[in-house]
């Protein structure tokens, strides 16, 4: 074995390539999601929902914040779908009506106040189990990105599902501000309140052990 050979280093690895910021299956998402949007805004006009109005307008700021967060981070394009659907799931959860004879919870006849299974599950709390599970997700892979780490730790997995949580905590507090300024909001009460929060964290925990059995595996 020569010199030259023991004190040349080794060819450094090929880093792994930034995802782009704007491919196919990205155009594809931005485009479903602004055709319900529009449907959605449209809804609310002509039913007069102030309430979805509302929520409209909070969907545009959060999607605003996510450009901001796939921008620095390039997030897959799986992660912007989840994320689409969980704002498809919430725009039909408040606009579309249940038949009459479908079991609700309040006094307003939408998808929402679905009863899933009478007096244990409903529609809203799927929802906001899957939603603030997509969220942990979002927080991983921020996490991922911004420390460089590519296998998920329990401590940094337990970080990624309490920033899930926090999330969930400020949909809370939208939900809350929505009450105090529109009137008849189909948020629910304190029992209510307590059972999203059941759910984020539901959601939030689950997010984490799949993210670790997943990228374990890989």
């Amino acid at each position: 074995m020569s010199y030259q050979s023991l004190t040349t280093s080794a060819p450094a690895a090929s880093p792994t390539p930034r995802r782009p910021f704007w491919n196919k299956p990205i155009a594809l998402v931005a485009a479903c999601t602004s055709l319900y949007l529009l449907g959605a805004l449209l809804a609310a006009l002509l039913t007069g929902n102030r309430e979805f109005i509302f929520y409209l307008a909070t969907m545009v700021l959060i999607i605003a914040l996510m450009l901001l967060v796939h921008a620095r981070v390039r997030l897959p394009a799986a992660a912007l779908a989840a994320l689409s659907l969980w704002g498809l799931a919430h725009m039909a959860g408040g606009l579309l009506p249940v038949p009459a004879a479908w079991p609700i919870n309040g006094t307003q006849r939408v998808l929402y106040s679905l009863w899933l299974i009478p007096d244990y599950l409903k529609y809203d709390q799927v929802i906001h189990a899957y939603g603030f599970a997509v969220a942990t997700w979002i927080c991983w892979l921020g996490m991922s990105a911004s420390l460089g780490v590519a296998r998920p730790t329990l401590g940094l997995l337990f970080l990624a599902a309490l920033a899930g949580m926090g999330l969930g905590a400020l949909n809370e507090v939208v939900e809350f501000i929505a009450t105090l300024t529109l009137p008849n909001t189909n948020v629910g009460g304190y029992v209510n309140t307590g059972w999203d929060l059941v759910a984020n964290t539901t959601g939030a925990t689950l997010a984490a052990i799949l993210i670790r059995l997943r990228l374990r595996r890989g």
